[in-house]
């Protein structure tokens, strides 16, 4: 299965905003948006100038696929399924990103970032109303119970997940129980409960798979 290996902080200087794709390290002095790092590459001034439309377009794009870990072959298929849904179609895109099992699974604090939580779920260590799932991808629905496999509790990746909820608190659309390390989907986010795309216009990604 296809995913990015490189290094990470290089795209939160490419799109010039944290993706938060390092746990901790996002929220420290050593991320390299805090240090107003210049983006990557020879000549990133030379590049520093106004943005044609398509390019305005695609970085929003970029933003979105690369917050939430998804490759583009996978972005592209969860846009088709938005535009078939009922509803505002760049609202809907970003609600079928936030479903995702690894988005709740981080959401949920069993992994200090989206690219651990892909991993717990791979592994096997996570169960959906009692059903071990491992495909990152699957859509998780209000009601659904998210939990840890007994075995998997005390692993140090998902204990470390867990303490991020004193300091952080969770998302306003579920509930979880630290002690049981398990959690509910209560009910699909609104956009603007997403802050982390607050500076985002995914109606720029709409209009770019609409040339």
């Amino acid at each position: 299965m296809a995913r990015y290996t490189g290094p990470v902080c290089r795209l939160c200087r490419t799109e010039g905003t944290k993706l938060f794709l390092k746990g901790d390290r996002c929220k420290s002095d050593k991320c390299p948006i805090n240090k107003k790092r210049a983006a990557p590459g020879k000549d990133p001034k030379g590049r520093s100038g106004k943005r044609s439309e398509y390019g305005t377009q695609l970085r929003e794009k970029q933003k979105i696929k690369r917050l939430y870990g998804v490759q583009e072959k996978q972005f592209h298929l969860t846009f088709e399924q938005a535009l078939r849904m009922s509803g505002v179609t760049g609202e809907n895109l970003i609600r079928l990103l936030e479903c995702r099992l690894d988005n709740i699974v981080f959401r949920m604090h069993f992994a200090v970032c989206r690219n651990q939580a892909r991993q717990v779920v791979l592994h096997r260590h996570v169960m959906v109303n009692g059903r071990i799932v491992n495909i990152p991808s699957y859509q998780v629905k209000p009601g659904d119970v998210i939990e840890v496999k007994e075995k998997s509790k005390k692993l140090a990746v998902i204990q470390d997940g867990l303490k991020e909820i004193e300091k952080s608190g969770t998302a306003s659309w579920i509930n979880v129980d630290t002690d049981a390390v398990k959690g509910t989907f209560v009910q699909y986010p609104r956009r603007e409960e997403v802050t982390e795309l607050a500076g985002v216009k995914e109606q720029l990604v709409v209009e770019l798979y609409s040339k």
